[in-house]
């Protein structure tokens, strides 16, 4: 007898507390609780009508969440139970320009639902050949199991616009396929290349394009990305360099190499319809620039030397075009013998079905998995606020940040320094520059933004995840995350230890991303944000005494 299918409710549970959660179609704003026997129900006017849905305590960025997988028609007591009603339902309270992202969205909901089963079916196949092994090779064993987590905010984080099943098995980091890289060689003088290429780049000889030898350069292409190439290139026949998928998919990791990889362009869409996969120009320059003041407030700042490191992101090459691009990353020496994992790991089933880090603790923190957290977050927290002293706050989600172990030994990775926000005029105080950003929403002039991404990026994602996502455990981890993040405030001192602790430690609500919002169902007009990756509404501080549910 099959299991049963449980995907959509699973994936609809996630959907409708999104929804809640980003206030849309006035949602929390508009809705009233009522109290009825089997718990608490939000009433949501609905023209002549009234939309009913379940909700459980929730305290990780919403107050509440949805209990059951449906919305309920008041008036007739028809219940609404698959992505397609519900969001039909909602978007009728839509106004009339925002219900093309209420379709949008639904589309986004089927592509994830195929994922969602696909992943179900292929599970087995899938565990019975990942390796165990140590270093960076090892560790995209960990992508691949993060892949099949669903992200702790966004609800169909699993699903990528446009791509096929075949596509999916073929490259996507849930399957941890191999495959070679396409290669375009585009004339000298239209290509920026900045830092020293690898020596494994193929020559247009290699690539069976000897005439071009002396005129052209070189850049690789994802597979899938082919078809979107604009013109003026020559497109190789022969492909070159294998190549594993890591969790972000577009950055792959070379076969021959582990410590390189290379972040190309990829024609889908991932965490809303508007975030693209591609690589624009600006965002090569910016990374590298990031790295470069992490470097700065590292020598300022030594007891960071040997437990805080860093991806070198100084190697690009590109066209002047967001499919014409390439971001060479090496990661550092040394990593052989470690267990190199992804935070987005943490809390993905494992093949002996335990979330991975009960086996990591079992490995090295004598089974206590509060222990590994322990040290986990004693070191992101310091880390983090020192940055925050500088005025700097990173993009550093669970994604971008990996735990390194060894026995008796823990320290973190980071890689993608191209999205942060800085308060120029508090680390020109100490770091004068100059910082010469690509993109201008990187540097203002106070810390409003900067504790913005402390909060969503550092606290929510990298701490709170954690104590919502392991039940058994919410009480000591939510405990722990306070203690250590107020210890790492005190550390800090001054006035930018005041703004944290006003804004994070005993602020009554915290900001919380708004990603369906601006990723899908609004258009940046419609939805003001500067930036669909820091748009906010907000929620509940559990980081309060007593804050979250038990």
């Amino acid at each position: 007898m099959s299991a049963p299918d449980t995907c959509e409710a699973e994936l609809l549970i996630r959907v409708l507390s999104a929804l809640l959660r980003e206030d849309v179609v006035s949602l929390r704003t508009r809705g009233t609780t009522v109290h009825e026997q089997d718990g608490p129900w939000l009433r949501l006017p609905a023209g002549g009508d009234a939309l009913l849905l379940p909700l459980a305590e929730d305290g990780f960025q919403s107050a509440y969440a949805a209990r059951r997988p449906l919305l309920v028609r008041e008036s007739d007591g028809a219940e609404l139970t698959s992505y397609e009603s519900v969001l039909g339902a909602l978007r009728e309270l839509a106004d009339p320009e925002d219900r093309g992202g209420f379709d949008a969205f639904a589309e986004e909901c089927r592509q994830t639902l195929a994922t969602m089963r696909l992943h179900a079916a292929t599970r087995a196949e899938v565990m019975a050949r990942l390796p165990d092994e140590p270093g960076l090779g090892g560790g995209l064993a960990y992508d691949t199991l993060a892949a099949r987590h669903d992200h702790p905010v966004y609800p169909t984080a699993r699903g990528r616009s446009g791509l096929t099943e075949d596509q999916l098995r073929a490259h996507a980091p849930e399957f941890q396929p191999r495959f070679a890289l396409r290669w375009l060689a585009v004339p000298r003088d239209e290509v920026t290349v900045t830092g020293k290429l690898p020596e494994f780049w193929p020559t247009p000889d290699t690539l069976g394009l000897p005439g071009l030898r002396d005129t052209h350069v070189t850049l690789p292409v994802h597979p899938l990305t082919v078809g979107a190439l604009p013109g003026g290139t020559v497109l190789a026949d022969r492909a070159c360099l294998d190549v594993v998928p890591t969790l972000s998919m577009r950055t792959v990791a070379t076969v021959a190499d582990p410590s390189v990889h290379l972040k190309l362009p990829l024609a889908t869409a991932t965490l809303g319809l508007r975030n693209k996969r591609t690589v624009k120009p600006g965002t090569l320059v910016d990374g590298a620039v990031g790295q470069r003041l992490l470097e700065a407030v590292i020598a300022r700042e030594p007891r960071f030397r040997d437990t805080i490191l860093h991806a070198d992101e100084t190697t690009y090459a590109h066209a002047g075009h967001e499919l014409l691009a390439v971001l060479c990353r090496r990661y550092p020496a040394g990593l052989d013998d470690a267990v190199v994992v992804p935070l987005a790991a943490l809390l993905a089933e494992a093949p002996d079905g335990r979330p991975v880090v009960e086996g990591l603790a079992d490995r090295f923190h004598g089974g206590d998995p509060l222990a590994l957290f322990d040290a986990l977050l004693t070191l992101l927290f310091d880390w983090q606020t020192t940055l925050f002293g500088y005025g700097v706050a990173l993009e550093s989600h669970q994604q971008n940040i990996s735990v390194v172990l060894r026995p008796g030994e823990l320290r973190l990775l980071f890689k993608d320094n191209d999205g942060p926000r800085v308060n120029a005029e508090r680390l020109h105080t100490v770091l004068p520059g100059p910082w010469e950003f690509d993109d201008p929403r990187i540097l203002g002039s106070d810390d409003g933004p900067v504790a913005d991404v402390f909060t969503t990026i550092t606290v929510h994602l990298c701490a709170g995840a954690y104590a919502f996502g392991l039940p058994r455990h919410r009480r000591a981890l939510l405990a722990l995350i306070r203690t250590r993040l107020s210890e790492a405030v005190d550390r800090l001192g001054g006035d930018a230890a005041a703004v944290l602790r006003a804004r994070v430690l005993d602020a009554p609500r915290l900001p919380v991303k708004a990603m369906v919002t601006a990723g899908t169902l609004l258009s940046k007009e419609r939805s003001g944000a500067a930036d669909i990756n820091k748009h906010y509404t907000t929620g509940p501080n559990y980081l309060l005494p007593g804050g979250g549910p038990a």
